[in-house]
């Protein structure tokens, strides 16, 4: 598989287009992982490119980003906000006004859950619920692969551990250290098909790498997810890990200065699946973010061609072809 598609497109992510009247200064986050960095340079490519937008990209981070647009009233736009991490202040800001959320950036959002190799559940369709699981111990390694100390993953598992009795099953879970113990533990099992059972979340390079199947932990009950959200929750219970929403916001100023920009971030979704083999080309071909940019480009235009208006997929169509 190529690294880059064409030396056109990479110069085009490096020179900014000739600026129309419809289009000025943009200002946009790039969050410190991964599928953000993808996500801030396929947006910038597409207004740069397609909207003669003169785009700055803002390093930044959930909380910090947040609370610049309420003192600052910028950056225009808001990539890959995860809500559950954005807390009161995000939800302030919309009840005054001063920023929208437009679209969910990832569809269905971030995904956690457990999972095993999906190379077990061909081989023994049973394990695709806990129940299953529980029943099978030996099948799974009786390795439960729990989150490090510090996590927010770690407190829930820690209340489901507890409620499922899962250890009774004879599965001892193993605390990871870190989260690189924790992706290589699923990645050393993998490739030699051993088995594998633990937490992971999406979009990662390891999902976008490997084929996992999530085991069914029975229905989202949102009540009892939320308590087992707090530490040793008393009478934890059983529930799905939920969806989370992930989005892209704007600025009401931006929204009213850049309309058709505007437009075409409220349509810009992501599945989450494909984020994550994005994610999992990036890292096999040690790409950079803008690489990833232009091979998303270059191999997913069915996807992203209905985001933008006539005029901009018609320039973008012509830079795509050299």
């Amino acid at each position: 598989m190529r690294k880059l598609t064409s030396a056109a497109l990479l110069c085009a992510l490096s020179v900014p287009a000739m600026a129309q009247a419809n289009c000025g200064e943009v200002s946009i986050t790039e969050m410190n992982w991964a599928s953000n960095t993808v996500v801030t340079n396929v947006a910038k490519f597409i207004m740069e490119q397609g909207y003669g937008c003169d785009v700055s990209v803002i390093p930044s981070d959930t909380v910090p980003a947040v609370t610049s647009v309420a003192e600052n009233g910028e950056p225009d736009i808001v990539t890959e906000l995860w809500l559950n991490s954005a807390g009161e202040a995000y939800l302030r800001l919309e009840k005054e006004g001063k920023i929208e959320r437009l679209a969910k950036v990832l569809d269905p959002g971030g995904v956690e859950g457990w999972w095993i190799p999906t190379y077990l559940v061909d081989k023994h369709p049973e394990l695709k619920t806990i129940e299953g699981v529980m029943a099978n111990p030996e099948l799974v390694g009786s390795s439960f692969n729990n989150c490090p100390d510090g996590w927010g993953c770690r407190i829930v598992n820690d209340n489901l551990i507890r409620a499922l009795n899962l250890e009774d099953s004879g599965i001892k879970v193993f605390n990871h250290g870190s989260g690189e113990t924790l992706a290589s533990s699923m990645a050393s099992a993998v490739q030699d098909e051993q088995p594998w059972f633990g937490y992971y979340w999406g979009p990662t390079v390891p999902l976008g790498k490997y084929d996992m199947t999530r085991v069914k932990l029975g229905e989202y009950k949102a009540k009892v997810h939320q308590k087992n959200q707090t530490a040793n929750a008393d009478n934890p219970g059983v529930s799905e890990f939920p969806a989370a929403t992930v989005l892209t916001s704007v600025t009401t100023d931006f929204k009213d200065r850049e309309p058709e920009v505007t437009a075409m971030l409220s349509k810009m979704t992501f599945k989450t699946d494909t984020m994550s083999a994005l994610l999992a080309w990036m890292d096999s071909s040690n790409a950079s973010a803008e690489e990833a940019a232009v091979y998303f480009l270059s191999n997913n235009r069915d996807e992203w061609s209905g985001w933008l208006n006539d005029e901009a997929r018609t320039k973008l169509a012509a830079i795509l072809e050299n």
